[in-house]
């Protein structure tokens, strides 16, 4: 996965949660286990052997993939092939995002074909995110109301381990770990990118890659 670009507020708000939560998705040790099914790749910067590209029937076996990238690591893992997945130093992307419409647009785009289209794992999903990122927080910003010091003060701690989990992230691309503690309201943003990624699915209107709009 090479370095993403870094130039504006919305990217250096939200990129670096990106890489994060494609970790969390894809953890990289399973992803190099022969023995676990998680398979996973970033397109800026893939090599293949030509012997493991014409196993699986070539690049024409993922043409009508919505992500690509990935379905070309599964495909290749699942005919017996290996595959490593690993963070870049020295190669970075050319591609810049730049705006928040622009990083949006980029999860929407494939966020909800990643839960298999289903509204149980969307729903699942939503929920998880809500319960690990929102609450701690709201445990402690809502202390005068609530009252529970130990309600707050767990909170506080979770929303400090967050921020903890962020930080090689962070401080990978140059920027302070404290930034972490932005980590809830930045999940917050991808939870409703993921909505609205279902959104534009249902609508008819999701999915599109390439010039095309991708039919599942």
């Amino acid at each position: 996965m090479v370095r993403l670009r870094l130039e504006t507020f919305w990217d250096r708000l939200l990129i670096p949660a990106f890489v994060f939560f494609f970790q969390k998705l894809y953890p990289f040790r399973w992803v190099g286990d022969a023995d676990r099914r998680t398979a996973a790749a970033a397109g800026g910067s893939m090599l293949v052997r030509s012997a493991a590209l014409q196993r699986i029937g070539g690049i024409e076996a993922i043409r009508g993939e919505l992500i690509d990238d990935c379905a070309l690591a599964a495909r290749i893992k699942g005919s017996g092939g290996r595959i490593d997945l690993s963070l870049a130093v020295h190669t970075a992307s050319l591609r810049a995002y730049a705006t928040f419409g622009g990083i949006w647009r980029m999860v929407a785009r494939s966020a909800f074909h990643q839960l298999r289209y289903s509204a149980l794992l969307l729903a699942g999903t939503v929920l998880g995110m809500t319960l690990l990122y929102l609450v701690p927080p709201a445990a402690v910003v809502t202390l005068s109301l609530h009252g529970d010091w130990a309600a707050a003060a767990a909170g506080l701690l979770a929303w400090g381990l967050m921020g903890w989990a962020e930080a090689p992230t962070l401080y990978r691309y140059g920027l302070s770990p404290y930034r972490g503690f932005a980590l809830p309201l930045v999940a917050a943003l991808y939870v409703a990118m993921t909505v609205d990624s279902a959104r534009r699915h249902w609508a008819g209107i999701g999915g599109h890659w390439k010039g095309r709009a991708h039919r599942p």
